[in-house]
């Protein structure tokens, strides 16, 4: 890739797990605009364990305490494959969306919405031309694992670029619904249940089908607040260690349709809680509201 090829310095911006993401600022090229790189590590696949583990296996102690020990294993490199993606050129959100900072909950009541977190939405400018672009087939259509195709209540289901679609632990799929006027959890209504239900019954079945992987073995949520402001329903393994997936972001797809039968304006009234970092312009909303 011709990006690699540059004249680069890497700063490291978070470590998490096996995650490693950096910032890379272009030098010596003539080119300052920067990018962001995410290199994750794959996960192992059962089938190549006999060729990592074998007698010949590059296997160096670094501790042994008893029957315990501890060792550094160098792969071969055809086993030790590391995922790599890039937004390029990045914006300096792109940039702060990887940065590790404090973060903040915030409780936003539905006058909350109404007043702080609507209007600040209005008033940015978020580019989501590539799901269009996905939506519309022009990019992406040879990935698609299902599509149904109803403008009012269809979707088109395609792997997360998280996912190497190599193994199903962690299996990472998005749906997205073809409707364009509905932006997030806070817009559904009753109405959108024969949308939501086609989403949660038709995804399971096309996930089933393709890579045999049960409907009790997904975990099935969307996101609030959301990456980007076009309604998406996220389907991963259960076993899979997600990101996003934690209590105060993470909805269950399941639980929401309930919540909308049992009440057709639920996500009108009710609090709902997410994290904000600290420099996230939102905050800085809800603080001069006298919210925190």
């Amino acid at each position: 890739m011709e990006l690699f090829n540059r004249a680069v310095r890497l700063w490291m911006i978070r470590r998490r797990s096996n995650l490693v993401r950096t910032r890379k600022v272009e030098e010596d090229c003539g080119d300052d605009q920067d990018a962001v790189i995410i290199l994750e590590k794959t996960p192992f696949r059962e089938e190549t364990l006999p060729q990592l583990l074998n007698k010949n296996a590059d296997l160096r102690l670094q501790m042994q305490n008893d029957i315990y020990s501890t060792h550094h294993l160098h792969a071969p490199s055809a086993l030790n494959e590391i995922k790599t993606t890039v937004v390029y050129p990045a914006t300096e959100k792109h940039i702060k969306k990887y940065l590790q900072q404090e973060m903040h909950l915030i409780n936003e009541t539905a006058d909350d919405y109404k007043n702080i977190t609507a209007p600040y939405l209005q008033s940015q400018s978020f580019s989501i031309q590539w799901v269009y672009n996905i939506l519309e087939k022009k990019a992406e259509a040879d990935r698609i694992i299902h599509e149904h195709p109803d403008p009012k209540n269809g979707f088109i289901l395609i792997p997360d670029f998280k996912w190497n679609q190599k193994q199903v632990d962690d299996l990472y799929a998005i749906a997205i619904a073809h409707r364009r006027e509905v932006k997030s959890l806070r817009d559904l209504t009753a109405e959108h249940l024969p949308m939501l239900q086609t989403i949660l019954q038709e995804g399971q079945m096309a996930i089933f089908k393709r890579y045999n992987v049960p409907k009790s073995s997904l975990r099935i949520y969307l996101h609030y607040q959301p990456s980007y402001y076009h309604l998406h329903v996220h389907f991963t393994a259960v076993g899979y260690d997600a990101p996003g997936t934690m209590v105060e972001r993470a909805h269950l797809l399941s639980s929401v349709i309930e919540n909308l039968q049992l009440d057709p304006e639920y996500y009108q009234k009710q609090t709902l809680t997410f994290a904000l970092k600290a420099d996230d312009p939102l905050l800085q909303k809800f603080k001069e509201e006298g919210r925190l």
